[in-house]
């Protein structure tokens, strides 16, 4: 039977000597034979478990689980166990590093749409992108709890039209009107906008919002800052906005501001 030293048994496998050694030192590869003078010798059995140890690297397994299959009177139950722990591990993995991709397409995106690019502007977009589910959720709420209410509204209007019933339209008048009044205040709770020129965070008064032209995802209004006056990206407001802290961002300017803020 052939006989391989750690160089050779390195070479068969395509890997270093030094790996070779250190699987010795892991008590996992030990070699089938010594000579007098203390060199390692391996034999084919030697190589082909090898050969499965870097196979099960190459799969992400560690030492230590790669030891424990290997010493197992019943390696089948034990390896599936393992390579369904890494699985997990690796689908953990790719959808981290799928959501930073998402993220880095995000921001490439919202450069394109910045002349002049600086550390705050870069700020102003990681601040929109961290709180972009947040947001979300607040307009969701928003969404979901007037669906009822529009639903109202237009079977009282067909009523009163088809069978001149009036009286389910004044019922949603009555229910619309303090909806109306309590969703805008909870609303303007909940969101924040970023000032374009001094990148502060601020919330406006509840009557400052309303009246102010606004898009999806702007309403123009007067910063309390730098008192520019011009569209604001909306962003959902985090827990210290909502309870009148005033502390500096996370991302470069980003100061929040309460000045302004309605709490009648």
């Amino acid at each position: 039977m052939s006989k391989y030293t750690t160089g050779e048994m390195a070479k068969l496998c395509g890997v270093t000597v030094r790996t070779v050694q250190y699987y010795d030192t892991r008590g996992i590869l030990v070699p089938s034979e010594l000579t007098e003078g203390g060199r390692r010798l391996y034999s084919e059995d030697d190589v082909k478990r090898m050969k499965i140890i870097c196979f099960l690297r190459d799969l992400g397994l560690s030492i230590d689980s790669i030891g424990q299959f290997l010493s197992e009177k019943d390696p089948g139950s034990v390896i599936a166990l393992l390579l369904e722990e890494q699985e997990k591990a690796l689908r953990k993995e790719i959808g981290e590093r799928e959501e930073r991709l998402k993220n880095i397409l995000d921001l490439k995106t919202g450069l394109k749409s910045i002349d002049n690019i600086s550390v705050e502007s870069i700020g102003d977009i990681a601040y929109i992108m961290t709180n972009k589910m947040e947001l979300q959720r607040v307009h969701r709420t928003m969404l979901l709890t007037g669906i009822p209410l529009s639903v109202l509204q237009w079977s009282a209007i067909v009523l009163w039209i088809t069978k001149g019933i009036w009286w389910v339209f004044l019922v949603w008048v009555i229910v619309a009107i303090p909806y109306g009044i309590l969703a805008s205040r909870w609303y303007i709770r909940k969101v924040a906008y970023i000032c374009p020129q001094c990148h502060t965070v601020f919330q406006p008064s509840l009557k400052e919002a309303i009246f102010a032209e606004h898009s999806p995802a702007t309403r123009k209004l007067t910063c309390p800052s730098c008192k520019h006056h011009g569209f604001c990206v909306e962003v959902a407001a985090s827990p210290e906005e909502t309870k009148g802290d005033s502390s500096s961002g996370i991302f470069g300017k980003a100061s929040r501001s309460q000045e302004g803020k309605d709490h009648a």
